[in-house]
């Protein structure tokens, strides 16, 4: 079965399908789930636009449900819609075009003492909905994964990584790229302590553009060969003074 992930605007036409088709025949999501064979994870993340629908996904959806989902993902934005939200800088896509592609992402591992966690973030423009979106993927906690929305207000000139899931918000800033496309900033989210307890963090964080297939992912370790480099560019954070951490009061 092909594990092909589908465009963000096909999937979550896709959601909008699958739900208004729970809500006419009465079913649940967990009674769906079983019929179409995967699991009401998959169902439940793909159905919030935490992730997207793979094809094998949609296909047995649509063998469960006994109609058509994959409709033509919509090619782009309506005339009215050229520009993103006002909320979000309302910006054009050619005002932000240089700001897409696939970054290295890094911040220290809230894990591991002297660790550098490393992934990747995709940053792309959404045309059905006008705006810049970006998506993180190669997480070695990939569940935890996060996507939402960019915003670049022309009066900071910061870029705003923001996620808001059911009210629950995480929030990347970022100074402008650098020559060579990279950007340096601050992340605020939350720590998963022992069991259910969530704490506020912020750690540096640094967005490189891919170059090349040799990057590492996932916890690196001052033992492995990407990890100098990965402190360098991390370290840069503070040493280039692109955000600033204040202390606890003693």
């Amino acid at each position: 079965m092909n594990e092909t992930e589908l465009p963000e605007a096909q999937s979550r036409a896709i959601a909008k399908a699958v739900r208004e088709a729970l809500a006419r025949r009465r079913i649940s999501r967990q009674a769906l789930a079983d019929e179409a064979r995967i699991s009401i994870s998959t169902l439940e993340k793909a159905l919030a636009g935490r992730r997207p629908f793979t094809l094998a996904t949609t296909i047995r959806l649509e063998e469960a449900l006994g109609q058509p989902l994959r409709g033509e993902a919509p090619s782009s934005a309506p005339a009215a819609a050229r520009h993103a939200p006002e909320e979000l800088g309302s910006y054009s896509r050619e005002a932000v075009s240089w700001i897409e592609g696939r970054y290295l992402t890094l911040r220290p591992s809230f894990g591991a003492a002297d660790a550098i966690f490393a992934y990747r973030t995709e940053i792309a423009w959404d045309a059905e909905t006008a705006r810049l979106v970006f998506r993180e993927a190669e997480r070695l906690d990939a569940p935890f994964a996060q996507s939402g929305s960019v915003a670049v207000p022309n009066q900071s000139g910061m870029i705003y990584l923001l996620t808001n899931w059911q009210g629950q918000c995480r929030l990347a800033v970022l100074c402008r790229p650098t020559i060579r496309g990279e950007m340096f900033g601050v992340l605020t989210t939350l720590h998963a302590g022992r069991g259910t307890q969530l704490t506020p963090a912020a750690a540096p964080l640094a967005l490189i553009p891919e170059r090349g297939d040799d990057l590492a992912y996932g916890r690196v370790t001052p033992d492995m060969p990407a990890y100098a480099g990965y402190r360098r560019h991390l370290g840069s954070v503070c040493e280039e003074a692109y955000a600033t951490f204040f202390a606890c009061p003693a």
